[in-house]
């Protein structure tokens, strides 16, 4: 599809008694310097008190759904099938955008590159203080090969053009953690999707997400992550897979805070 022109891009939150922070993800949406938006939220049935909470700012939001679902990656399916934007995104409902420009910065490199997809940067922040970062998740140096040993670029700071989910197929629900890998896996590494890597930071993440939560959970992805390669042809092992805990290592270290390094250039 070319985005020469007008590109309208959809972002899809998901959401589940996410009352705590539903309200910073349609804030940082809605600030964006991109005119050119649309904002669809799709709510898992809620029982605490994000129902009042999107009421609150239902004017910033385009479409708006409350039913139960069958799990994240359905609720996602189902905000993919709503949206109309060129492009696709998808915001956690723990996650901020980093700045004001993060969607701006994303059209055009799809526009200039002629990509079909988009990768950023992200920052993992705490839970009560999110301008204090703890990891930096770089898409930079980014291969399909690397999918081999469970790497894969930052999903909530991924684009797409809608018509790569329209022809390769949205997430698969029979994933419990890892359909947002298995996707990846299956545009970039199997059906070769043109993207560019932006080094940029473009999401703030809240720790404490469902694939690190514990044990059993960290079990669960990998093993997924290995079906995951199976099922996209990909040769790997759960010990390759496990390798990469290396790679996360060093992104507590490889790379300074971006905030401290900021504020030393305005010094």
């Amino acid at each position: 599809m070319s985005l020469q022109n007008k590109c309208k891009v959809s972002i899809i939150t998901v959401v589940y008694n996410g009352g705590k922070t539903i309200e910073d993800t349609i804030l940082s949406v809605d600030s964006q310097d991109y005119p050119l938006k649309e904002h669809i939220v799709i709510d898992g049935a809620s029982t605490d008190n994000t129902l009042s909470i999107v009421t609150k700012h239902r004017s910033k939001i385009t479409r708006f759904v409350s039913e139960p679902d069958n799990g994240i990656y359905d609720a996602m399916n189902k905000g993919i099938d709503l949206a109309t934007g060129d492009v696709i995104g998808i915001l956690n409902a723990d996650d901020i955008y980093y700045g004001t420009n993060c969607i701006s910065s994303v059209v055009h490199e799809f526009k200039s590159k002629q990509v079909e997809a988009v990768c950023g940067d992200l920052v993992y922040v705490l839970p009560d203080n999110l301008d204090r970062i703890v990891r930096y998740y770089s898409s930079e140096g980014f291969h399909p090969d690397k999918f081999a040993y469970g790497i894969m670029p930052a999903h909530p700071a991924f684009f797409v053009d809608r018509y790569c989910y329209e022809k390769y197929g949205l997430f698969k629900t029979d994933y419990m953690i890892a359909a947002d890998f298995e996707l990846l896996a299956r545009f970039l590494r199997t059906n070769r999707v043109r993207y560019y890597c932006l080094p940029q930071v473009l999401v703030k993440m809240r720790t404490g997400g469902i694939s690190t939560r514990n044990l059993k959970s960290n079990w669960i992805l990998n093993r997924e992550i290995v079906k995951a390669c199976r099922e996209n042809n990909i040769k790997t092992n759960i010990l390759k897979i496990y390798s990469k805990y290396i790679f996360k290592a060093l992104q507590f270290i490889r790379r300074p805070d971006p905030v401290i390094e900021l504020q030393d250039q305005l010094k």
